[in-house]
């Protein structure tokens, strides 16, 4: 009754507001690959000259705090992208929840409940835009404005960029571009900073340049090696280079591993094809959710500690956690001490209790993250056994029904669902203490990212033959 209360309620709010919202029209019929590419590098020029523009009326903020999360949010502070992707990622993870937990129940094969589900998505995206450039607002920049009519430009201006971020990524994913501007944004943000490490020539405090090719190329000319390898103050070094190809090789190694399970289709005689599980079965989302709780504890410890405990003098407030006055971004002590990495092996050595405890905790909450998006994402044996026959295949030996194919596939997704997540949660975790290019976090989104574009060109490809079978296999 309350699932049916809810759904009607969403559907009421929909029709009435939806003639209200902008939106990006379908292109008339589908795009050449050659013109969706002109888009999407159009919508990424776009964001990247947006990451490029100060913010009119911000001041400089006394630390950052979104700076565990700009990976995750493509974001650049004191420019119109300070908040990014955050609030698409934000209100899409609600509503998927919601979704997914069968609060809000919704018939995708249906066009018009698609439809309805996306509008009530853009229209949560709206809200979750208004709030948090308000809090934002407010909260970093509001303290170092003193004319209250800067501040509501500013607020005003954070507003109006999430908007055209939103439209952007809408633009892409409607079929004028390809994949969506969501991955496009992130996979650019950490090739950028991957490319900053390699050639940034830009001086750094060791009296060579940023970028590690400089600097190797530097230190021949000066007939001095001895720093090449090593590099202090986090800088980016050889081991940093030969750790980032290295993470990159066992991300790429653990994509390809799968259980391969036959299916044959019901509609076309002689075809069989595989429905592939992967071992990386949950994606990167758990990953994505661990380091989104994790930003926000630690911002939230930012907060209160300036409040509170600005001194770190109260025993209570403490073991939430410390930092130091010189330099407030830096914990010093507390449980935010520990689940926040210590990014380089100079300081991995110094405290090695904390870098065991952070990967621990990585691992842990990826993992309990991963078993909750499998059951609230529609990733679980039941979803999966339903959307195989929705997709007019079979497994050969097995009757058409959903119980036999879930008692199936319950024997590998559980175990795929935890290996993987300790997988993921091991190389985010190691990662990001041993200070791989672009962060740990940044290198699992990447090549998740690239690896979904390959299986997309592949799915249009299906599609040619079978358009439902290639919708289901590029999910996977």
């Amino acid at each position: 009754m309350a699932e049916g209360t809810a759904n009607a309620f969403v559907r009421r709010i929909v029709t009435k507001v939806e003639p209200y919202i902008p939106q990006i029209p379908k292109p008339k019929k589908k795009l050449t690959l050659q013109t969706r590419l002109l888009w999407s590098g159009l919508a990424l020029l776009i964001y990247m000259i947006m990451g490029q523009t100060p913010l009119f009326g911000a001041t400089t903020p006394e630390f950052d705090f979104l700076a565990f999360a700009r990976v995750i949010f493509a974001s650049q502070q004191g420019t119109l992208v300070e908040l990014g992707i955050g609030p698409i990622v934000t209100a899409g993870l609600l509503m998927q929840l919601l979704k997914g937990s069968e609060i809000l129940k919704f018939d995708f094969k249906k066009p018009e409940e698609r439809g309805i589900f996306q509008t009530a998505t853009k229209l949560v995206t709206y809200i979750v835009i208004i709030a948090e450039s308000a809090v934002y607002g407010i909260a970093v920049y509001g303290p170092g404005i003193l004319e209250p009519t800067v501040l509501y430009i500013l607020i005003g201006q954070l507003m109006i960029a999430s908007i055209i971020i939103m439209l952007l990524d809408e633009l892409i994913q409607k079929g004028w571009g390809l994949g969506s501007g969501i991955s496009l944004f992130i996979m650019a943000g950490v090739t950028q900073q991957i490319l900053w490490s390699l050639f940034s020539p830009l001086p750094a405090g060791d009296g060579g340049t940023i970028g590690i090719i400089p600097f190797i190329g530097q230190s021949i000319m000066n007939s001095d090696l001895s720093n090449v390898f090593f590099r202090s103050n986090q800088l980016p070094s050889i081991f940093g280079l030969l750790l980032t190809a290295g993470v990159l090789l066992i991300l790429i190694y653990t994509q390809g591993m799968k259980i391969e399970i036959p299916i044959v289709s019901t509609k076309y005689r002689g075809f069989s094809a595989v429905y592939p599980i992967k071992l990386m079965y949950v994606s990167n989302i758990p990953v994505i959710l661990a380091s989104a709780l994790t930003a926000n504890a630690v911002f939230m410890g930012q907060m209160l500690w300036a409040n509170f405990n600005p001194q770190n003098n109260n025993l209570f407030m403490n073991i939430l956690g410390q930092f130091d006055p010189t330099s407030p971004s830096t914990p010093i002590g507390g449980l935010i001490y520990y689940i926040t990495p210590p990014r380089g092996l100079e300081l991995a050595v110094l405290d090695p209790t904390r870098a065991v405890v952070y990967v621990l905790f990585m691992i842990g909450i990826v993992v309990i993250f991963g078993k909750l998006w499998v059951e609230l994402g529609g990733l679980s044996p039941k979803s999966a056994a339903k959307n195989l026959l929705d997709a007019d295949v079979q497994i050969p030996g097995f009757r058409r029904s959903n119980q036999p194919i879930e008692v199936l596939l319950n024997k590998y997704i559980p175990s795929v669902t935890l290996i993987g997540s300790m997988i993921l949660g091991a190389l985010a975790g190691i990662s990001d203490v041993l200070g791989v290019f672009g962060t740990g976090i940044g290198i699992l989104l990447m090549v998740d990212i690239l690896i979904n574009y390959y299986n997309q060109l592949v799915k249009e490809q299906v599609e040619i033959v079978m358009p439902r079978l290639g919708a289901l296999l590029g999910r996977k």
